[in-house]
């Protein structure tokens, strides 16, 4: 079984997140499988848009930490699981395809950085996204310590990440972090509608629009994702960290 699938629509690829009995949560299989459907994605010669979105319930309840004493057991398993969760923006964002986020449901932590990674995202009115990871010791990835600020400004930035407050589709709408919100049955519709606009266009020219815009946040974006890897090694590496993750998970899942 594959935790992310790629299939062909037409001109769109579509990248589906598929672990929906675990609300697609961040593991290593997951993350595995939807590095080689964004690959596939991005170098399909039949296809020139593409469309990320989760099956099930959610698009990404974020990391699995029921996984996190795997995640942690040693220096190697930190460093490959913090690597492999920075690959997916780069994935995202360095490939010559635009990315469309087709999302609903829970877009949280790491899944709600994949939201930010996107072009463009067409929202379910029941999207829900927030950062939880201050609250359990984590650290943001994907790049938003550098991304976030450019897009909502440096003070509501730090609210976002620090208190992780809940955001709806209409927030976030507001907030210019959303393109479209529809209802939760006219997602995957709004979004490949979306996607075959785009796909219409010459993408001769919006490949290079992209790598033009890529280029010009590469070394800014590529310098946050190490920083941020190297904030998140140290934080999962963390007794704390290990400490509130095992109260939030004895709370949740005892």
């Amino acid at each position: 079984m594959s935790y992310a699938q790629h299939e062909i629509k037409g001109p769109v690829s579509v990248v589906t997140l598929n672990r929906p009995e675990r609300l697609n949560a961040i593991g290593r299989e997951l993350l595995r499988d939807l590095h080689q459907a964004l690959v596939q994605a991005q170098s399909e010669p039949s296809s020139r848009v593409i469309v990320i979105t989760g099956a099930g319930r959610a698009f990404c309840a974020g990391d699995d930490l029921k996984e996190f004493e795997q995640q942690t057991q040693d220096a190697a398993s930190i460093a490959s699981t913090c690597e492999a969760i920075q690959q997916i923006t780069r994935d995202i964002m360095f490939g010559p395809k635009l990315v469309i986020g087709a999302v609903h449901g829970y877009a949280v932590g790491g899944g709600f950085e994949w939201v930010l990674n996107c072009d463009m995202v067409v929202a379910a009115d029941d999207l829900i996204c927030f950062f939880p990871e201050m609250g359990l010791g984590h650290f943001v990835t994907g790049g938003v310590t550098h991304l976030l600020p450019k897009a909502v400004g440096h003070q509501r930035a730090i609210e976002l990440m620090v208190l992780g407050e809940r955001q709806s589709a209409a927030a976030l709408k507001s907030l210019g972090l959303v393109h479209d919100v529809v209802p939760k049955e006219q997602l995957l519709s709004a979004a490949m509608a979306l996607a075959e606009k785009i796909a219409s266009r010459s993408f001769f020219a919006t490949s290079r629009l992209k790598r033009v815009l890529t280029s010009q946040i590469d070394h800014q974006l590529v310098s946050a994702l190490e920083l941020e890897r190297h904030a998140a090694m140290e934080c999962f590496g963390n007794q704390e960290t290990a400490a509130r993750i095992a109260a939030f998970t004895a709370k949740q899942f005892g």
